[in-house]
């Protein structure tokens, strides 16, 4: 018996056929994601905004923890400091987006507005080095569209920390329920035809 001998799935196909009978729960997940993308657009986005935070924060406590821990495998003790940092770094970030989530949503607001402004401007550079054989009109476009954002973030800041988080975490929750629905549709169909 071999370390790759399991009761899981050995391939892509067989995963697929594993979860073809869990069509429905996938389907659910999803329509839950999609509900709660809806209430945080059409609902309180300040509130919507602070959940967001609290995600980074408990996200940033747990990568500090882990940083921390695999400090404790580093190989010398520069590198073992350095892992250490970083998780204390992490951690006090962690804490501090719980501690006061909208101050941490001032901070990361801007963060997300120049990196929109940022992203969209080496976006734009890149496309125009590979124009042939390439959709570089539709890079260039989306490159625009990530510099109007960020620039509409960074004109109405600070205010726009208030609700800019909350309408990007409310647009992500509906894109990803509706994933999961079309993924657990899609599984349904081919679990009727198997």
């Amino acid at each position: 018996m071999t370390a790759t001998d399991s009761t899981g799935p050995h391939s892509l196909g067989e995963g697929i056929r594993a979860l073809r009978p869990r069509w429905g729960w996938i389907v659910a997940l999803g329509v839950i994601s999609l509900i709660a993308g809806v209430i945080a657009l059409i609902g309180d986005a300040m509130f919507a905004t602070a959940t967001a935070v609290y995600i980074v924060g408990f996200m940033m406590l747990f990568t500090g923890a882990t940083e921390i821990v695999a400090a404790f495998n580093a190989k010398d003790w520069s590198h073992r400091i350095l892992w250490l940092l970083l998780g204390a770094l992490y951690v006090f970030a962690g804490i501090i987006c719980l501690q006061n989530p909208f101050a941490a949503a001032t901070i990361l607001t801007l963060l997300l507005g120049f990196a929109l402004i940022i992203g969209g401007i080496v976006r734009i550079f890149l496309a125009t080095r590979v124009r042939q054989g390439t959709p570089w009109g539709w890079v260039v476009f989306s490159g625009l569209i990530s510099i109007f954002l960020g620039a509409i973030i960074v004109a109405h800041w600070p205010v726009s920390s208030f609700f800019v988080l909350g309408i990007f975490l409310g647009v992500d929750l509906i894109f990803i329920g509706s994933g999961w629905i079309s993924v657990g549709l899609a599984l349904k169909r081919h679990h009727a035809t198997a």
